[in-house]
């Protein structure tokens, strides 16, 4: 199925993502903890095996795209519609299947660089699962996105504060991803998203669901009618 091109109307306030991770352990109460999300991530082995399970979240939530957080990436298919990968993964094309690569948070800035020109849609901060944000935490999510023209994901604890995600807001996050095991708390982060400001124009690269990278010409008409008096 892949990642669909889906434009926002323009009335629509644009906003960071909100993507629920999930364990298979919990998929059984899946419709509970994912409520609220823009899209569902199942953590799982590989494609191959997590197959079924990947189905069954789709028939279970089937308004949001589904993806596969691998521990093992091995290619498209399986019936997601995005999967995460490690950089230490085996390099795969996977052409109808959007791809999100694993960074470092310090990684060095021509490498960071270099992901602008990887055949992946997003780039995924992935050091916060536990921890709240620190000012160390916020340098290196700040010097990442001004790096990178790929949107920017940051892995953040479903404790995650509203002054947290006002700041990674600010700092041109395009999408936080939730390990989440308890019902309520995406309701809970989707409405404290739900009232942050819009993003700067500087940082507007919006990312679209199930398409992850936004349209360049469609990010450039809106600067263009932003400029108008």
């Amino acid at each position: 199925m892949g990642f669909r091109t889906v434009r926002a109307a323009k009335t629509a306030k644009p906003r960071m993502l909100l993507v629920a991770a999930v364990t298979r352990a919990d998929a059984s109460r899946l419709t509970e903890i994912a409520a609220g999300a823009d899209a569902g991530l199942l953590v799982i082995d590989k494609l191959t095996t997590g197959a079924e399970a990947l189905k069954q979240a789709s028939k279970a939530m089937p308004d949001i795209p589904w993806g596969g957080w691998l521990k093992e990436a091995n290619g498209e298919g399986a019936g997601a519609d995005f999967v995460v990968f490690s950089a230490g993964s085996q390099f795969f094309v996977g052409e109808k299947t959007g791809k999100i690569l694993e960074v470092e948070p310090a990684l060095e800035p021509g490498l960071l660089k270099s992901v602008d020109d990887l055949p992946v849609d997003a780039a995924l901060v992935a050091a916060g699962e536990t921890e709240p944000l620190t000012w160390r935490g916020l340098m290196l999510i700040q010097r990442g996105a001004n790096i990178l023209n790929k949107p920017l994901l940051v892995l953040v604890p479903q404790e995650v504060t509203a002054a947290e995600l006002g700041a990674l807001n600010q700092a041109g996050v395009r999408g936080v991803v939730v390990k989440a095991a308890v019902a309520g708390k995406i309701a809970g982060i989707a409405k404290m998203l739900a009232k942050l400001p819009p993003p700067s124009a500087r940082k507007r690269a919006q990312p679209m669901l199930p398409r992850i990278v936004g349209e360049t010409a469609a990010v450039a008409e809106e600067e263009e009618e932003e400029e108008e008096p």
